[in-house]
Order: structure tokens, then C-alpha cells, then sequence
């Protein structure tokens, strides 16, 4: 036997001795992971933690962006309770969070079914319908803002068929939030479609076969199989829809401004009006450190109520 006890030779018979890995040294069991997640630890300290510990301290500063931070305590967190564009925008930003989700999750789930099927046309409609993702956010915007201009857009002539006869879809108060929310939902649907339809090739065929044997129909089929099925990808697309609506700010600055008014204006977009416009650098820290700790609250109740955390595997007996 080798030292290690790993390989027993014999003569015309060799023998393997697997040797468990609570008998192996420390350092053979603990430093290949540490190995590997070091690159990602560092890189997540680098450009996640040290910007966060940065922006908390500039929160207890006063600074305009030059010069040297000074320190001032806790009067900026005491200022802003008695922000009302703070608490609207945040009323604002949990209407869009909800608005977002209720369009995209459906019509994600619907289409990433459908694109996952054997439709003789599916990889051309697909291919077609993915384009948005290629697109910048930048370019998105613009394009929408012409076409919903009341005056020479496409909003003009086709607004009477949705009830809004002046075309006026961004001008309004009632209106403004709901069309931002389709602009923003026509961007990111794609990239849920895709992750629904990898989740749907995943469930096996012979669940679908067995339900037809038993007089299933396609209805039937798709609530007792399949949304079954997909349930932690809905989780997992509900997280990222609910966090990436926290940070929604380039669409709404160049679509509406925060406009009407401030009938659009996000938690994202007053920091930066506070901050870059106001020149107000502590007191927009802030509104920073409430985005992250509210993005971060919201993610982990997710997680939790649903289960998510568990990881527990769908085909459990298959």
C-alpha cells in the first residue's frame, strides 16, 4: 500500500480504497473551495461591499460632489421623513415594481412555454421577438418616445383604439406610469421568455404523455404539469423583475423625465436629481442606502415566503 493508502497493488488484481473525506487533512478538505470562491469573493468586496460601506459613510456627511466630505452626523436621515418627492417617489417606485411584475410574468411564462414547443415556426418567431435584447436601453427609449408623441407618433393615430383619443400617453398623470411600465416591459419580457423556455425543454416529456393517457387536455396540462414545474423559475424571474425595478432610471429620464409632474419619478431618479442636479451628495447617499437595504428586503422576503431557499428539486422521485 502507498503511503497515502489511496492504491493497493497486487499481483493481476488492483484494488481502489476511496478514503472518506472527514479522514483527510484540513487543509486537502478546505482549501480547493476557498481557492475558488476567492476570485468571486474578491470580486464582490471590491465592486459590491466597498461601494456600499462608501456611500453609508457619505449618508452621515454634507457633500457636494468637491472638496472633502464633511461630517454631519445624522442630519441628513433626519431630513428625510420630511422629504415628500422621497416618499412619493418611493410610493412610485413600488407601483412600477407591481405594474412590472403583473406584465411580465405572465407574458413571459406564456411565450417561453410556447417558444419551448415544436411549432414549425417557433425559431424565426422567436429569433424575431428577441431583438429587444440586443438593443440598448438608450435606443429603446428614444425610439418609444417618438412613437408615443401625441403629435407626429404613432400614439397619435392609433390612441382612439385604446381610449385615449389625444394620443397624450406620457402627458398625463394617469397614463404616464402605465406606459412606462409597457416601454420597460417590452424590453426585459424577452429575457424572462428565455429564461421560462430553457426551465419548460426541462420537464419531461413523459408527464405530458402520461396526463393525454388519462384524458388531460392542454389546459389541464398546463396547471397541473407545467406551472408546477416552473415554479422555482418564477421565483427566480419574480426576484430579478422585483430588484431590476428598483433600479429602473435611463428609460424614465429620457421618456418622462419624473413627469408629469413627478408622477413618474422613481427612488433611482430623485437621487439622482438630489444628487447631480441638487448637488446634494450626502443626503442622495441616503436615498442609496434605502434602495440597496429595500431591493435587499424585498429579494429576501421573496426567498423566504416561497421556499426558494431550499432549493428542493421538482422531479424528486423521477
Amino acid at each position: 500500500m502507498s503511503e497515502r493508502g489511496l492504491l493497493v497493488r497486487r499481483p493481476e488484481v488492483r484494488t481502489v480504497i476511496h478514503v472518506p473525506a472527514s479522514q483527510l487533512g484540513p487543509a486537502r478538505r478546505e482549501r480547493p473551495g476557498f481557492i475558488w470562491a476567492l476570485p468571486a469573493a474578491v470580486f464582490f468586496t471590491i465592486f459590491g461591499i466597498v461601494p456600499i460601506v462608501v456611500v453609508l459613510y457619505l449618508s452621515f456627511t454634507t457633500w457636494n460632489g468637491l472638496g472633502t466630505p464633511e461630517w454631519a452626523g445624522t442630519r441628513n436621515w433626519q431630513a428625510l421623513p420630511g422629504d415628500s418627492d422621497a416618499l412619493n417617489s418611493i410610493k412610485v417606485t413600488m407601483q412600477l415594481t407591481v405594474l412590472c411584475w403583473l406584465i411580465q410574468t405572465p407574458l413571459s411564462l406564456l411565450l417561453g412555454v410556447w417558444a419551448a414547443g415544436p411549432q414549425r415556426s417557433r425559431a424565426l418567431l422567436s429569433t424575431l421577438f428577441f431583438l429587444p435584447l440586443l438593443l440598448s436601453t438608450a435606443a429603446i427609449a428614444l425610439t418609444w418616445l417618438s412613437l408615443l408623441d401625441p403629435n407626429f407618433g404613432l400614439a397619435a393615430s392609433l390612441g382612439s383604439y385604446v381610449g385615449v383619443s389625444d394620443g397624450n400617453f406620457l402627458g398625463a398623470d394617469d397614463r404616464a406610469l402605465y406606459a412606462v411600465a409597457a416601454v420597460i416591459s417590452w424590453q426585459f419580457v424577452p429575457f424572462h421568455t428565455l429564461l421560462y423556455q430553457a426551465a419548460a425543454r426541462q420537464i419531461p416529456a413523459s408527464l405530458y404523455e402520461v396526463a393525454e393517457i388519462d384524458g388531460a387536455r392542454t389546459v389541464r396540462q398546463f396547471l397541473s404539469i407545467t406551472l408546477p414545474q416552473l415554479r422555482n423559475t418564477i421565483i427566480a424571474s419574480s426576484v430579478l423583475i422585483v430588484v431590476g425595478s428598483l433600479t429602473y432610471f435611463e428609460t424614465i429620464l429620457l421618456l418622462t423625465n419624473g413627469g408629469p409632474g413627478t408622477a413618474t419619478r422613481v427612488l433611482p431618479l430623485h437621487m439622482y436629481v438630489k444628487g447631480f442636479v441638487g448637488f446634494d451628495m450626502g443626503y442622495a447617499s441616503v436615498l442609496a442606502v434605502l434602495l440597496v437595504a429595500v431591493g435587499t428586503a424585498l429579494s429576501v422576503l421573496i426567498v423566504r415566503s416561497t421556499g426558494y431557499h431550499r432549493m428542493t428539486s421538482d422531479r424528486e422521485g423521477m
